[in-house]
């Protein structure tokens, strides 16, 4: 197989001119090419209003090792062997029961689905409810509906994922290739092939439902079992600290002595739980401030110099800044097309994400515009229900409740001239906001700290240098954001273990990923190391 990189083509070109253009890069005949396979795919800007896209190819021809002996100082081209992921060999121990997964968000869903695919027929327990019960659930909720506490944005079938940009690009290092594993798997239930090969692979939250509907009844089908409004509400051990049984809803057990558990960052009653049952906790740092929302046209005339072709949708941005005191304000979560939505999850409490649509079609941009916080910034906030390693929940939780107080339940919306001059906002400038979920002007400067308000205001104003009218006066701010990470992590070994044996944290809540696809690969790496060291439930139990 022939590695291509660096081909360019205008980002209009029509489906044919990728095998032309290979062909030409190799000097070959077109009649020579058997098979083309799209390894990335990158949009180059530097000539905007020209768009080109960037493409890294492999290719299967006919004299391979001639081609290769013309080329062989040619930096673009090279030889590769095809890599695919390969399952673990399962172990020799013996369990006494099916493993159970706490939690169906990414990291859980793809844990399941492994250990379904190895033969072990995991148990599921979700503690909110199945998509399409959830999706209308939500939906009313956002148009002023009740919250339920246990079905929600955060909570249901497919975690906080499944109402967010859908976006599964990650920086985390892959030589394992589960994250090939991972996207191939969403295509194969129902996701767009681009997400293989795109630098910024996009789903939305509309083609997620059914991608997760399909992949529940696929766990199924291989002896998975899924257990809805099915809280984790403690456990069991030996005498000698290993897990013996998973108590759920606190109305009954299930017997286990395996548990991935996997329970999203807002999972904040499962953390006080497993800290009253001893389980070794630690604080992590993580990062929150607020949602920021220009109109998309702005941001594809400035990322491309035109209006967003049709080839590549509406642009996005990643953005950094490190303020004089030397704390982080970065772009998180982008939404191009998006929509900045009310993602409670407690009664009293109020906190913001972002959403979009496979068509990203609202004409707001909107990413999280967040800040570096560590356990020393969020201590002094420790009170009687969340203290120690459990102090950040405590932070969160006074911001998103005076976010909620300041509205009674409304989005706290200012815009950010007025944020930087401390007064409450009267009206929308040049646009409006795009939400979903009731919103209402208040000063978001009486919510946020103060080092987190001058944060914002440095990291706009240096945002304003790289992308023209990032800090206009009309931008508008919608807070709080503070879900972005956990700020917690569920101490594990080498073993991907917890201190009571048998017990895996994983995924994003358990404080070892940031995003779908790394929380999707932990689940993964977790399936693993526990299909290593047993046997197949399929080989062994009835």
């Amino acid at each position: 197989m022939i590695r291509i990189t660096e081909l360019k083509l205008p980002v209009t070109h029509d489906p044919g001119a990728l095998k032309k253009k290979a062909a030409e890069f190799l000097r070959v005949g077109e009649n020579s090419i058997r098979n083309i396979v799209i390894a990335s795919r990158s949009i180059d800007a530097r000539q905007k209003p020209q768009l080109f896209y960037v493409y890294t190819l492999d290719v299967d021809l006919s004299g391979e090792m001639h081609v290769l002996r013309k080329a062989r100082r040619h930096k673009n081209i090279m030889s590769i062997e095809p890599q695919i992921y390969r399952f673990p060999e399962h172990g020799s121990e013996l369990p006494a029961h099916r493993p159970v997964v706490v939690g169906s968000g990414p990291c859980g869903l793809f844990a399941a689905y492994h250990l379904a695919l190895a033969g072990m027929k995991p148990v599921i327990l979700e503690r909110g409810e199945d998509a399409l019960t959830r999706s209308a659930k939500v939906s009313r909720f956002f148009e002023g509906g009740p919250l339920d506490p246990e079905c929600n944005v955060q909570f249901g079938e497919g975690g906080a994922g499944t109402f967010s940009d859908g976006k599964l690009n990650t920086s985390v290092k892959d030589p394992g290739l589960r994250g090939a594993f991972v996207k191939r798997t969403f295509v194969e239930f129902g996701a767009p092939e681009n997400i293989l090969y795109d630098r910024r692979p996009h789903v939305g939250t509309d083609e997620l439902i059914p991608i997760l509907i399909r992949m529940r009844k696929r766990i199924e089908e291989l002896g998975g079992e899924y257990h809805f409004s099915s809280k984790m509400t403690g456990f069991t051990v030996s005498p000698s600290g290993s897990l013996t049984s998973v108590c759920v809803n606190d109305s009954h057990t299930i017997p286990a002595d395996i548990c991935v558990l996997a329970p999203g960052h807002s999972a904040r009653d499962t953390f006080r739980m497993l800290q009253e049952m001893g389980v070794l906790l630690e604080s992590k740092s993580f990062a929150a401030g607020v949602r920021i929302e220009h109109p998309q046209e702005m941001i594809d005339l400035s990322q491309y110099g035109q209006t967003a072709p049709k080839e590549t949708g509406p642009a996005s941005y990643k953005l950094t800044h490190r303020t004089e005191e030397g704390r982080g304000v970065y772009s998180f979560c982008m939404c191009p097309g998006g929509y900045v939505i009310n993602s409670s999850s407690e009664q009293g409490y109020l906190a913001v994400n972002g959403m979009s649509y496979s068509g990203r079609g609202s004409k707001n941009a909107n990413s999280a515009l967040i800040i570096t916080v560590s356990p020393s910034d969020f201590d002094p906030y420790a009170d009687g229900l969340y203290s120690g390693p459990l102090s950040g929940i405590a932070f969160q939780r006074k911001l998103e409740r005076l976010a909620y107080e300041t509205l009674a339940g409304k989005i706290p919306q200012q815009l950010y001239g007025d944020f930087a001059e401390n007064t409450v906002s009267s009206g929308f400038g040049d646009f409006e906001t795009c939400t979903k979920g009731a919103a209402g002007f208040a000063n978001l400067r009486e919510i946020l700290p103060g080092f987190l308000s001058d944060c914002l205001i440095s990291g706009v104003s240096a945002f304003g240098r790289k992308i023209e009218g990032f800090d206009r006066r009309d931008a508008i701010l919608s807070g709080v954001e503070s879900r972005s990470s956990s700020p917690v992590r569920i101490v594990r070994d080498d073993r991907f273990v917890s201190s009571v044996e048998g017990l895996y944290p994983a995924g994003e809540g358990a404080g070892y990923a940031g995003g779908i696809m790394s929380a999707a690969m932990d689940g993964v790496r977790v399936s693993e190391a526990i299909i290593r060291k047993y046997q197949a439930i399929g080989t062994v139990l009835s």
